[in-house]
């Protein structure tokens, strides 16, 4: 059955740096009506660099709305119309100082799709060359070095509770996985 649902107003609710929040009123396919509240974001990149021995450089920082330092994959937002991959390569050497030969599209995700637009992009870099780290204004945040299947298996026990850094990690396990044979 078709549930799609028709727009029929909208009202901006706050317009920020980086977000803006609409609330829509909506048909429903019954008739009825309802309303959404949806935040658009321009989308973001995650990057899983893999060395040749099967390790990965992920960044460990603060998150204020968590209160926690957490461990992720290099990531970044997109600028509006940026390609992604563009985005991919200038977080990963931003944030590690890597730049890499080699990148893969692991697709795309919807973290929050109840209420929030943003589309993230994962992309596997492989064939690493050591650079400079070079983070924006503000950005404060170390490089550390896990093999991927220690990744995978905190992950597995929810250490690793970054849901962007959970799938790019499974992804590049199983796409690595399936390049070997």
């Amino acid at each position: 059955m078709d549930y799609t649902e028709k727009r029929l107003a909208r009202e901006e609710l706050y317009e920020g740096r980086i977000i803006h929040v609409f609330r829509d009123r909506v048909r429903l396919q019954d008739g009825r009506e309802a309303l959404r509240e949806i935040v658009d974001h321009p989308g973001g990149v995650t990057v899983i660099p893999v060395d040749t021995d099967g390790s990965v450089y992920c960044v460990r920082q603060y998150r204020y709305p968590y209160g926690e330092h957490v461990l992720e994959t290099p990531a970044g937002k997109l600028e509006r119309g940026e390609d992604p991959l563009d985005c991919a390569m200038r977080e990963l050497s931003e944030e590690t100082g890597l730049t890499a030969e080699q990148y893969v599209d692991l697709g795309g995700i919807y973290p929050s799709p109840g209420y929030c637009r943003e589309i993230i992009h994962i992309y596997l870099a492989t064939k690493l060359r050591p650079g400079e780290q070079h983070l924006d204004a503000g950005e404060l945040l170390d490089v550390e070095k896990h093999p991927l299947d220690e990744l995978v298996e905190m992950a597995m026990r929810n250490e690793l509770k970054d849901a962007k850094t959970v799938i790019a990690v499974l992804k590049a396990q199983r796409w690595l996985r399936e390049r070997r044979g």
